[in-house]
């Protein structure tokens, strides 16, 4: 059977758009929590391998997407690194020690803390049926960056940012390592079985045009062009985050298959800016899902409407909030697919 979403990114359009959602694996599902309860902390759940096929594949049981996304998280490549990673109770990813006040040298490296990822890849490849896709996917450097650097999330990247500018030979060291792992880690990913991969720059807004080309565009255009190398005929969709009207440069410059839009973007205006023959994926607002009822309805239309020649592949602007129904989960999929 056709894996109609994989055949959407590679520049088919297809008569109803195929469809995935961001973070579909997770907290809004009841499976997923008791599953965690049962498993323990974030990190002991990714890192168990059955458990971690599993919740990928929770999301088609229940709504039949066309596509399972890898359950896994961007910063397994600094735990792989070498950086020490924990998920506190309630709070955000701590990586230590923080290249802020550390020389990447000093890291010791532990590739086999990737080894659990690659046995979810080849497990999930093993229960998918025949036209589902096999999504795989790790964080862009810049994100990655950001939280080697600083050793936490952050809402502006200050600490990051002002690193670059300060440092920028050093910051591109950080930025060459990750890219190096990057290539092996989504090249390990493909050998495993996935079909696609999508590289997340989740903070790719905060830069500014320069630091953008320097830290977004030039670094996923080495991984694309590395990762062809390797695997000949990857499937690549690049999504960063935030990016606006500087879309249009990354998809030229990286030579990303797909792009992911994020739902601050009009549709209608990046139907018209971007690349004709690019697919794109997106945008429908986290928070319209969350809603409901007519506004959720108004909201798929639009980003139906926006599309109507283009390669698309319906999908969030982000990741789906912890509190969205799955009554309107639901609606979303009878909705999109008439």
């Amino acid at each position: 059977m056709t894996k109609t979403l994989l055949a959407a990114l590679k520049g088919e359009r297809q008569a109803r758009p195929p469809m995935w959602l961001m973070r579909q694996a997770g907290r809004y599902l009841p499976e997923y929590r008791a599953l965690r309860a049962e498993k323990g902390g974030f990190l002991d759940l990714v890192n168990d391998s059955e458990a971690a096929a599993e919740v990928t594949v929770q999301p088609l049981r229940r709504f039949g997407f066309d596509a399972a996304i890898l359950f896994s998280d961007i910063l397994m490549i600094p735990s792989a690194m070498g950086q020490a990673l924990r998920f506190g109770v309630g709070e955000g990813p701590e990586l230590s020690p923080p290249l802020v006040d550390h020389a990447l040298a000093a890291l010791e490296a532990a590739p086999e803390r990737l080894e659990p990822v690659y046995d979810t890849v080849r497990r999930v490849a093993a229960m998918l049926a025949p036209e589902t896709t096999f999504l795989g996917f790790a964080g862009s450097p810049w994100t990655v960056a950001t939280y080697m650097v600083a050793g936490r999330g952050s809402k502006d990247q200050a600490e990051t940012r002002r690193y670059a500018y300060r440092d920028p030979a050093a910051f591109q060291e950080i930025i060459d390592a990750i890219t190096d792992w990057t290539v092996d880690y989504l090249a390990g990913q493909f050998a495993a079985g996935v079909d696609a991969v999508q590289l997340f720059d989740s903070w790719a807004g905060s830069l500014s045009p320069q630091q953008f080309e320097q830290w977004v565009i030039a670094p996923n255009a080495e991984i694309v062009r590395r990762l062809r190398a390797r695997v000949p005929g990857a499937v690549i969709i690049g999504f960063p985050k935030g990016a606006g009207a500087k879309l249009v440069d990354y998809a030229r410059g990286t030579g990303v298959d797909a792009l992911g839009l994020d739902e601050t973007l009009d549709p209608a205006w990046a139907n018209a800016a971007l690349p004709p023959e690019l697919p794109v994926q997106g945008n429908l607002d986290p928070l319209a899902l969350v809603t409901g009822g007519a506004t959720l309805d108004a909201a798929i239309d639009r980003v139906l409407a926006a599309f109507p020649e283009r390669p698309h592949v319906f999908n969030l602007g982000h990741g789906i909030l912890q509190d969205t129904p799955i009554a309107h989960v639901e609606a979303l999929v009878k909705r999109v697919r008439g």
